[in-house]
């Protein structure tokens, strides 16, 4: 009678391990630098809603004097946005003058961004 084995080899089991390194060695450097990426994409909405909010406030601002925010430096398009600037967004302070309209850079950590802002008075 004859006696069958089952299982793997050793020499089944280094070359699995072997294909698994190699895919774990490709894989890798894309998942690290993430983070950097999703700052910068984060950095980009800011600047994005800046601008959007920016827009709105001149047409709201044009059709009632009341409404509206009065922007003349980048440094106060915070306030376009609901809830304020997030934590750790500074935006680089240049004047803006009336009916201009004005790159202003949104900057968190080593990300920059350029909203456009319209003056307003």
């Amino acid at each position: 009678m004859r006696n069958v084995q089952k299982g793997f080899t050793l020499i089944e089991l280094v070359v699995v391990i072997v294909i698994l390194g190699i895919l774990a060695a490709t894989a890798l450097p894309k998942f690290i630098d993430l983070s950097g990426q999703a700052n910068t994409a984060a950095v980009q909405g800011v600047a994005g809603a800046i601008s959007s909010g920016s827009a709105v406030n001149y047409a709201s601002r044009k059709a009632n004097i009341a409404n509206g925010t009065a922007i003349s430096n980048c440094s106060g398009v915070g306030a376009l946005l609901q809830g304020g600037l997030p934590t750790g967004y500074s935006v680089t302070a240049a004047p803006i003058a009336v009916d201009a309209t004005v790159p202003c850079s949104v900057t968190n950590g080593s990300s920059t961004a350029t909203a456009s802002v319209i003056g307003i008075s």
